[in-house]
């Protein structure tokens, strides 16, 4: 059985053994590096080739988690990220989800949670702590007024651009030559944005692409 290769990073070295001892416990889990900061996690990155990198949100000695699940989801699509904070708040939540974040946890989570995240991300899904997920559903009916458009704006400028070629009805295969990508990662970002405009088909993206007025160009 292929184990799930899991990448630390935090700023404390006590928490990373915790967590280290945690998963490398699992049957199908294996820790395979770590990090202290986040330009010490991009540079181990291309070595290691993680599946999931647990990512603390708050590192004040070096680069935070934000910014380098940004660069990570922009240049590794296909390694998902999931954000440890100390912090229950709904901006932490949402700026995650926007740099990429495929979950989102609290460290006061018990290990066997972040044990359950790990696995349905690497499933291909996202995980939200529980009252994380009622803050979006409160966030899209009050704030947002259940417009779904605003969606959008969870989009990497990647995966705007990748949303506008689809519903132009350009191939996997033009997209990739156009942007100089291979056909695999542009169907890895055309999966992530689809998740997070809640659409299933082709149909439904171009129909959105209309309402925006994305297509008049």
């Amino acid at each position: 059985m292929n184990k799930i290769r899991i990448f630390l990073v935090d700023d404390h070295a006590v928490v990373r053994e915790g967590l280290h001892l945690l998963l490398n416990a699992q049957t199908d889990m294996f820790v395979i590096g770590e990090a202290a900061e986040g330009n010490e996690a991009l540079l181990k990155i291309p070595q290691t080739k993680p599946d999931i990198i647990i990512m603390d949100l708050s590192m004040p000695n070096g680069r935070d988690g934000l910014p380098t699940t940004s660069e990570i989801t922009q240049s590794y699509p296909d390694i998902k990220v999931i954000i440890l904070s100390m912090h229950d708040d709904q901006d932490s939540l949402f700026r995650a989800l926007k740099a990429g974040a495929s979950g989102f946890l609290l460290k006061s989570s018990l290990g066997q949670e972040l044990v359950t995240a790990i696995r349905q991300v690497y499933s291909g899904q996202a995980y939200l702590y529980p009252s994380a997920q009622k803050k979006i559903i409160e966030h899209v009916l009050h704030d947002r007024g259940e417009d779904y458009e605003d969606s959008f704006d969870l989009l990497s400028e990647r995966e705007k651009e990748i949303f506008s070629l689809v519903a132009k009805g350009y191939t996997n295969k033009e997209i990739a030559e156009l942007l100089k990508i291979s056909p695999r990662t542009v169907e890895t970002h055309k999966s992530k944005m689809m998740e997070k405009l809640q659409i299933t088909t082709r149909r439904d993206l171009v129909q959105f692409a209309l309402k925006r007025g994305l297509l008049e160009n």
